[in-house]
């Protein structure tokens, strides 16, 4: 435990939370919970009983200001900027090269900084059992427990169960599966041995900079030159002048699913409930409805007035908003931009952002 070392990817838009979620302020600054806590403020004070002050969030140069204002106690060598995003391999990468040339013992555990999770304590047993799992040489996933035959998740096919002092319910991982249609989820769900992929590794630094290596060694070698260059005065320069070449590619194919293939892959299956936010449904799953609208409001002064209406309101305005007649509604008033949809078609929102994008519209995205 004392090896640990936690790391908080803070990146992507979060388009399907458009107009709430955009560049200037993606999803996980917001507090879409009612619990008073930004997402990315959750998921520090969850590792903190796991790491103490060893967590470093890897973030935009653009959310600098923000992220320090939610985390006002994260030290300026734990917090690595991007100048622009290169996808998790590249993030998770950067941050295992930092802690390897600082220790090449350290064992490192990246959770995403937009999920939610309940209950916390159930969570950080998983993450000990996986800590325990990777000091014997594995990279270590947390798989999710399916609830449901869901589209949307790529899944882990777990294997036989490994006899690993402090971490019992450890199971070798056979395969990473892509998302599946309809059919093959009911499936993998009927089978009960398959898990959500929800993108948390635990790992030795060392392991985890060897298969990256292996099968991406331009972006390996780019990494450890910025890593080299970070606690010296030509971190930026060398970040800006390196940054740009490396490649785009997620940490999944670039690790997780080649380290499997080896046999180097581990997976700890967390019964904790998890989402990760991923449209305004999940707002609507995550916040009870109010007892006086009906209608589940996210909002600081919300002015909701509901007459035989169900659905999610999330507003950022002092504007009345009333619905009438009206289910599965899903409304986002903001200053500049109004939502309109259902929860059935939630998902389709970042089809609309791209299609602003697209037209020039990127005022508002």
């Amino acid at each position: 435990m004392a090896r640990f070392h936690g790391v908080i990817p803070a990146g992507g838009v979060g388009t399907r939370l458009w107009p709430l979620s955009r560049a200037a302020a993606p999803k996980f600054l917001h507090d879409l919970t009612g619990s008073g806590s930004t997402l990315i403020r959750a998921t520090y004070e969850r590792l903190i009983p796991l790491a103490g002050d060893n967590i470093m969030v890897v973030t935009g140069r653009a959310h600098r200001t923000a992220v320090l204002a939610q985390l006002p106690e994260l030290g300026d060598l734990n917090l690595v900027l991007e100048p622009d995003p290169k996808d998790s391999a590249a993030a998770i990468g950067l941050a295992a090269a930092i802690l390897y040339l600082r220790n090449p013992e350290t064992i490192m555990g990246s959770f995403a900084a937009d999920q939610v999770i309940v209950p916390v304590e159930v969570f950080q047993e998983a993450v000990r059992e996986a800590i325990h799992t990777a000091a014997t040489g594995k990279i270590v996933t947390i798989g999710i427990r399916p609830t449901l035959p869901s589209t949307g998740f790529g899944y882990i096919r777990a294997g036989e169960r490994m006899d690993i002092s402090g971490a019992p319910t450890a199971r070798d991982v056979v395969e990473f599966v892509e998302k599946p249609d309809e059919d093959t989820a009911r499936r993998y769900l009927a089978d009960g041995g398959y898990l959500w992929n929800a993108g948390m590794f635990v790992a030795p630094v060392s392991l985890m900079l060897e298969h990256l290596q292996r099968s991406q060694p331009e972006l390996h070698a780019g990494l450890m030159e910025i890593a080299a260059a970070w606690e010296t005065g030509d971190r930026v320069a060398t970040m800006d002048r390196i940054w740009p070449t490396l490649p785009k590619i997620a940490i999944d194919y670039a690790v997780a699913e080649p380290a499997a293939a080896a046999g180097d892959v581990a997976v700890i299956p967390g019964v904790f409930n998890w989402d990760d936010v991923g449209d305004f449904a999940a707002i609507g799953r995550l916040n009870p409805a109010s007892e006086k609208t009906g209608v589940t409001v996210v909002g600081a002064n919300p002015r909701v007035y509901s007459d035989n209406a169900t659905g999610v309101v999330v507003t950022d305005s002092k504007r009345v908003i009333a619905l009438i007649g009206i289910h599965d509604v899903v409304v986002v008033d903001t200053p500049d931009a109004l939502l309109v949809t259902t929860k059935e078609h939630a998902q389709s929102v970042k089809g609309t952002v791209e299609k602003l994008k697209a037209e020039g519209a990127v005022d508002v995205l």
